[in-house]
C-alpha cells in the first residue's frame, strides 16, 4: 500500500506546483476560455489545466520506478511504456482543442489512436466470461474494437462531465480511489506490483493536485487536455486489472469467476454512474432533436442543477455524493458474503440518491410550470 501512497502524493504534489506555471503558459498562449451561452463561467478563465496533470504523472511515474516494488512492471513488455506515451498524445490532442479548437470527429480520431497505442502494447480485452461457455479468448477481431470502445466511453464520460468547477476531478477521484480498492486486492503476475492501481494513483494524484485550483471559483480549469488524460487513465486502469484477473483466476464457471470477470468491468461503469448516465441522455437528447450527437448543449445534468436553484457549489457536491453512494454500494455488494447485505447496501443507496433526487425533480418541474403559468399571463 504506501508505494501507491507515494505515488499519489508525488503526483499531486507536483500537479500542484505545477498548475499555477501552466495557468501563466495559458494566458501566454491565449489558452482562455471565455463566457459563453454554453459556459457557466461569468468571466475569462484559463484552460489547459491538464498539463500540470500530464507533467505530475510523469514524475509519478518516476517516483514509481524509483521505487523497488514496482521494477517488474518496467521490465516487461510495459503495459506503463504504453499508457504514458498513450497519454502523451491524448494530452496533446486536447492541448491543441484548447488552444485552437479542433471538430468532434477529428478529436474522436485522435482519441481511437490513443486507445490503438493502448492495443499495441498490451493494455487490451482479450479475456471475457460469458454465462455459458466460461472464459474466452475473445482473439483481435474482438478485443482490438472492445477495447477501443471502452476507451472512448471513459475518455468522453469524463470530458462530458468537465461542465462546473471542480466536477470532473471530484468525481476521478473518487472513481478513482474506488477502483483502487478492488485492483489492489486482484492477484498479480508479478507479487504486489500491479499496473491497475498504480494507473488509479496516478489518476488520483493528478485529479486531487489540481482540484485546489479548479475549485469554485475556478482559477484555471482542466480543458480537454485533462478530462481527456484521466479518462484515458480510469480506461487503462480497468482494462489492465481484467487482464490480470483472466490470467491469474481459476477458469471454470463458478460463482467466484462470474464475480472476477464481472467486477472490472462493472466497478467502472457503476463508479461513473453520473458521467456515463450523462453521456447516453445527451446522445438521446441530440439524437430526438435531430442534431449531431456530439452537437454541444446546456442541458447535462450539472447544468439542470442549476437551473433549478442550486448554487454552483452546492450542485458539485452533490453530484460528488451520488458518485460516492454509487461507488461504496458497488464496493460494498462485490465484498458482501450474503444476498442480505447486498439488498440492504442496495437499498440504502436506493434511498439516499431517491431522497436527494425526487425533491429537485419536483422542484424542477414546480419551477418549470410556474414559468409556464408566468410566460401565460405577460402573454394574456
Amino acid at each position: 500500500m504506501l508505494p501507491y501512497l507515494g505515488v499519489f502524493l508525488a503526483t499531486a504534489l507536483a500537479v500542484f506546483a505545477l498548475t499555477p506555471l501552466v495557468r501563466l503558459l495559458a494566458r501566454k498562449v491565449g489558452a482562455i476560455v471565455p463566457p459563453s451561452a454554453r459556459m457557466v463561467h461569468t468571466n475569462p478563465v484559463p484552460t489547459m489545466g491538464g498539463l500540470a496533470m500530464l507533467g505530475g504523472i510523469a514524475i509519478g511515474l518516476g517516483v514509481a520506478f524509483a521505487m523497488g516494488a514496482f521494477r517488474p512492471l518496467f521490465h516487461v513488455p510495459s503495459e506503463l511504456a504504453g499508457v504514458a506515451i498513450a497519454s502523451l498524445v491524448i494530452a496533446i490532442l486536447g492541448m491543441v482543442d484548447d488552444i485552437r479548437g479542433i471538430s468532434a470527429p477529428a478529436k474522436v480520431a485522435g482519441q481511437i489512436f490513443a486507445a490503438g497505442l493502448l492495443v499495441l502494447s498490451g493494455v487490451e480485452l482479450l479475456f471475457f466470461y460469458f454465462p455459458q461457455q466460461g472464459t474466452v479468448s475473445l482473439g483481435p477481431d474482438l478485443a482490438v474494437p472492445l477495447t477501443i470502445a471502452w476507451v472512448l466511453i471513459v475518455v468522453n464520460a469524463v470530458n462530458l462531465i468537465d461542465g462546473l468547477d471542480g466536477l470532473a476531478a471530484g468525481i476521478v477521484i473518487i472513481a478513482s480511489v474506488s477502483f483502487f480498492v478492488y485492483a489492489y486486492t486482484t492477484p498479480t503476475l508479478y507479487g504486489e506490483a500491479n499496473a491497475a492501481p498504480l494507473f488509479c494513483a496516478l489518476a488520483a494524484g493528478a485529479a486531487a493536485g489540481f482540484l485546489p485550483h479548479n475549485f469554485h471559483p475556478a482559477k484555471i480549469i482542466m480543458g480537454d487536455t485533462g478530462s481527456m488524460l484521466l479518462g484515458l487513465l480510469l480506461a487503462a486502469a480497468a482494462i489492465s486489472n481484467l487482464g490480470q484477473t483472466a490470467q491469474t483466476s481459476d477458469f471454470g464457471i463458478t460463482k467466484h469467476t462470474v464475480v472476477a470477470f464481472s467486477i472490472p468491468v462493472l466497478i467502472p461503469i457503476l463508479v461513473l454512474a453520473v458521467p456515463l448516465t450523462d453521456v447516453i441522455l445527451a446522445v438521446i437528447r441530440r439524437l430526438r432533436r435531430g442534431t449531431k450527437w456530439y452537437a454541444p448543449d446546456k442541458e447535462h445534468i450539472h447544468h439542470q442543477l442549476l437551473e433549478i436553484g442550486h448554487t454552483h457549489r452546492q450542485a458539485v457536491l452533490l453530484m460528488y455524493l451520488w458518485s460516492a453512494v454509487a461507488a461504496g454500494a458497488t464496493l460494498a455488494i462485490t465484498y458482501a458474503r450474503n444476498r442480505a447485505t447486498v439488498a440492504f447496501v442496495a437499498g440504502f443507496a436506493f434511498l439516499v440518491i431517491g431522497v436527494t433526487v425526487i425533491p429537485r425533480v419536483v422542484r424542477g418541474v414546480r419551477r418549470g410550470q410556474a414559468e409556464a403559468q408566468a410566460g401565460r399571463s405577460g402573454g394574456g
